[in-house]
């Protein structure tokens, strides 16, 4: 627990929340390129080869998603505890403690349903 009555105790736990956000969007948007660089696998033309590197490319780009939704459920884990450590003299007045929360819920959510979207279309 924090004895400081400090509100930089809450910001930094914030931009933590914040900074884990965007390690999530980056590794959603990474595992989205890597399962669309199969279909440019597809075009090449290599049939030897293609049926193969699509189900991995597939696998991978899907597993870097989901890691990337349970990222974003995880952090919003963590800071809920923080916040627990927080006393209401070191949170502004007026201040929304749930902001930060609702958009790494909203970005796991889409990251799930992105998998599903991906899921479904490759069977």
């Amino acid at each position: 627990m924090s004895e400081l009555n400090d509100p930089r105790v809450l910001f930094a736990a914030e931009r933590t929340l914040l900074a884990w956000n965007r390690t999530s969007l980056s590794l959603m948007a990474f595992g989205f390129v890597i399962e669309r660089f199969s279909l440019f696998i597809e075009i090449s033309g290599r049939t030897e080869i293609k049926l193969f590197q699509r189900h991995i490319a597939f696998s991978i780009g899907l597993s870097f998603i989901l890691l990337a939704s349970f990222i974003a459920y995880y952090s919003i884990l963590q800071h809920q505890r923080i916040l627990k450590t927080i006393r209401p003299v070191e949170i502004p007045n007026g201040y929304n403690l749930e902001a930060g929360v609702a958009v790494n819920g909203i970005l796991g959510i889409l990251g799930i349903a992105l998998s599903l979207y991906l899921f479904y279309g490759f069977m």
